[in-house]
Formats: C-alpha cells, structure tokens, sequence
C-alpha cells in the first residue's frame, strides 16, 4: 500500500497533482483543497495518501497531514460515504471544524459542503459521534472566523476558487491586512505569499 509520498510536482490543479519521487515514477493524487494548498507554488511537495482499489480501477488520494488521512478514512468508514464525498468534506472544511461539526451535532455545517445531503450528514455525526472528542482536535483545533469586510469578500472568494477553506482565507486576508495591504490585488498576493 502507498502511503506516502514525496517527489518534485510536475502539474498541480485543484483536484490532482502528478508528482514524481526519486525513482522515476509518477503518481497522479486526488487532493483535498488543504493538500493542494501545501503544494501551490511548490516545485516538491509530500503528501501522506490512501490507495483505493476497485474493480474498475485504483485511485490514490492525498492528505497534507496525517491527521487530515485519519480523519478522511472515519469519514469514508461510514455508510453511503466514499473517498471523493470525503475529499469534498476535507476540502470545504478542516479537521478541526469537521471534528467540532461531529461532536456537537451541526448538522448544517457539514450539510453546507458540497454533494453532501442532510441524510448524510446526520448519518456521519451518528456514526462518528464516539469516535471524535475534542481531545483529538488540540493541533487543529477550529480557528475562530476572522471578521471580513464586504470589500474583503472578493479576495476571500479569489482564494476559495484556488483551493484555499473560507477560515483559511479569512486568516490569510487579516494577517495581509496587518502588513499593510490594502488594495484587493494587494491583498491576495501577500495572502498568498503568507499561506
């Protein structure tokens, strides 16, 4: 089983990366929005990666932290989730805000992300509920939404369409804001030189 990976990137989109390791051969990875935002303007990047094997094919999916891995395999664990649902809740929202949703019931949080129904929502948090504790979640724990401006929404928007969760974005603008940016470019190219 592959599970890891480290190696130059030889193309990068949102959803995959072609990456090539040391010996030649090159994997091409499905990528959570974190992933892709660990590699983004990277010429190497690592990832840490699950090997699904079907009948009708093999995928590889990666992960930025290990974390990030452990939680995707409890949330493709349940019922009627599998590996790109479980991407696409990695990539909508962090470990930290997936494990506080759990713990505490939000249904509407975790229903928010994309492809994801009420049904399997309250399903994840039924069979997830004992397997998550706010103990799990002092490394990355949910970050309290930085306030954004109406102005500022633009800029938050632009770093959502490059992969980038809205409290990663929201953080990303703030700590810009602080340095002085003030114009929306501004603000994004020293967004994005900060993350």
């Amino acid at each position: 089983m592959i599970g890891y990976l480290k190696g130059k990137i030889l193309s990068l989109s949102r959803e995959s990366v072609l990456l090539e390791t040391a010996s030649g051969v090159g994997f091409e990875v499905l990528l959570t929005g974190t992933a892709f935002s660990a590699l983004y303007g990277k010429t190497e990047g690592e990832l840490y990666t699950y090997l699904q094997v079907r009948e009708d094919g093999v995928s590889l999916f990666g992960f930025s932290s290990v974390s990030e891995k452990e939680m995707f395999l409890k949330l493709i664990s349940v019922s009627g989730v599998g590996p790109k649902l479980g991407i696409a809740v990695l990539s909508g929202l962090n470990v930290g805000d997936i494990a506080a949703a759990i713990a505490t019931n939000d249904i509407k949080r975790l229903s928010a992300v994309k492809g994801m129904g009420k049904k399997t929502a309250e399903r994840i948090i039924l069979e997830l509920r004992e397997k998550i504790t706010f103990s799990e979640m002092p490394a990355e724990t949910p970050v309290k939404a930085v306030p954004v401006t109406g102005a500022d929404e633009d800029a938050v928007v632009a770093l959502m369409t490059l992969g980038f969760t809205r409290s990663e974005s929201q953080r990303a603008i703030a700590r810009a804001k602080e340095n002085g940016a003030e114009s929306i470019e501004d603000i994004i190219k020293v967004a994005l030189q900060g993350m």
